[in-house]
């Protein structure tokens, strides 16, 4: 077996592990431990010295970082972002519908998931159920029903002879809605799903209260092709990005600058979230590392002697404050956005742009977007273009097509609040949002590598 393939069955193992974005969050936690970063307690101070690594959970957010062997104010970060959601579809509060001799269950379509490819699969269910204490505040569970439960069929041919000339048009309140059971007997008014939750959560039906709930594909993920070449998973948008910038933080050494892994939720559906990209919690560690005292002391201002509200009076130099110390850092710093690219598709090559064509197996994707849906520029596509030429993997473009919207990324969100130069990239794929996903299993090492190395420059 190469590297490259074993890289390749890693990913694989990780999105197995990670069905649901919390579910990815506390797989990417327990990596981490693994590899010797401490858990810490936002609420608490942190016992972190330069060199060594800690990291935070979320809800779907995981971040991660080590610090440097020098203060952020003199080398700044190394950021990487990425984001542990994908589009699926999710239970409503109240989602068991008896009807047409069935229980179904009643369903919202989070982020811009492929209607279609949700259909005629084998479906169980995942996510975190809360519960009952002797407090006002509830416990917190993972489950993952990973065998089959639920089912939503196409309509037969014969009921929609038009279906392969004029399209299948589906209705997500009406027709998106998976089958779960035949109807209770008689006399058996209690709900099915409780039941069933609750026994995963190994607890009594009454504790249960809530839940966060998505249909998952019951089909474990694989490599698939004649040689191995490509994988076939769900959600590799974007948790292969995620898998990657987490492997290259674990396999990189400590450096000067500090590096930092943000994984967020939220992506597929705005990001304006507590543990989206466009929400406080990144920003307010960063400031918080930046103005931490790890390195030997208080922060100090070594420029010229100018006006400062505090001195240190035995070294006679101003203390920075935690905004100029932030500003300094961030002014140092670089931002990797990863998040799975477009790549050209055999059977419809005319929806890309002629120049721009990236293919499975060709190597990382920068994106770019004169209308900053992407946050590349010249200068950060050149940064990015030079870690791969020094890491001996191949580089590829993408633009989208100037008759066609271009999607996003957390890039120009996450970049423009923090105020740190971004790079849009990813790892090219095919069928991105369906249920089922597909991308080169060479590039997946081939990204670990660059990443790796940005976080060391």
């Amino acid at each position: 077996m190469t590297a490259s393939t074993a890289t390749a069955l890693d990913l694989v193992r990780y999105i197995d592990a990670s069905p649901t974005p919390w579910h990815c969050a506390r797989t990417s936690a327990d990596r981490l431990l693994a590899a010797g970063f401490t858990a810490l307690d936002e609420s608490a101070p942190f016992a972190i010295a330069p060199g060594e690594g800690g990291f935070y959970l979320r809800d779907g957010l995981v971040v991660a970082f080590r610090l440097g062997t020098r203060p952020p104010v003199e080398s700044g970060f190394r950021l990487l972002g990425a984001h542990t959601d994908s589009p699926n579809l999710r239970l409503k509060p109240q989602p068991e519908v008896v009807k047409a001799g069935f229980r179904t269950l009643g369903v919202e379509v989070y982020g811009g998931a492929l209607y279609y490819t949700w259909l005629d699969r084998d479906l169980g269910l995942a996510g975190r159920v809360f519960l009952k204490t002797e407090t006002p505040f509830p416990e917190s569970r993972l489950i993952h029903l990973a065998r089959p439960l639920c089912r939503i069929p196409s309509l037969a041919i014969h009921l929609n002879r038009e279906v392969n000339t004029d399209g299948l048009k589906l209705n997500a309140q009406q027709h998106l809605a998976p089958m779960f059971a035949m109807p209770a007997a008689k006399g058996d008014e209690t709900s099915a799903l409780k039941r069933l939750l609750a026994d995963a959560a190994e607890v009594e039906p009454e504790r249960l209260i809530s839940w966060d709930l998505a249909l998952v594909d019951t089909q474990p993920s694989t490599l698939g092709g004649l040689d191995d070449a490509f994988v076939f998973a769900p959600r590799l948008d974007n948790q292969a990005s995620c898998h990657a910038a987490l492997s290259a933080l674990i396999a990189a050494p400590a450096s000067e600058a500090t590096q930092v892994v943000a994984l967020y939720d939220h992506e597929e559906v705005g990001s304006l979230t507590t543990a989206g990209a466009d929400g406080p919690l990144v920003e307010l560690l960063l400031k918080r590392l930046a103005l931490g005292t790890p390195w030997g002391g208080p922060l100090l201002d070594t420029a010229p002697a100018r006006h400062a509200p505090l001195l240190d009076t035995a070294r006679h130099a101003p203390l920075l404050s935690e905004s100029e110390a932030f500003q300094r850092a961030i002014a140092k710093s670089w931002h990797i956005s990863a998040d799975m690219a477009h790549a050209v598709h055999p059977n419809f090559e005319d929806r890309h742009e002629p120049q721009h064509k990236p293919v499975l197996n060709g190597g990382p994707v920068i994106k770019s977007n004169s209308n900053q849906r992407y946050a590349t520029n010249g200068e950060t596509a050149a940064l990015f273009e030079s870690l791969c030429l020094a890491a001996e993997v191949p580089v590829q473009k993408f633009v989208t097509r100037t008759d066609l919207a271009c999607g996003t990324t957390i890039g120009p969100i996450a970049g423009g609040k923090l105020g740190v130069r971004t790079v849009d990239v990813g790892n090219p794929m095919l069928s991105m949002h369906s249920a089922r996903e597909q991308c080169g299993a060479h590039d997946v090492s081939r990204m670990i590598s660059v990443m790796t190395r940005f976080l060391g420059v």
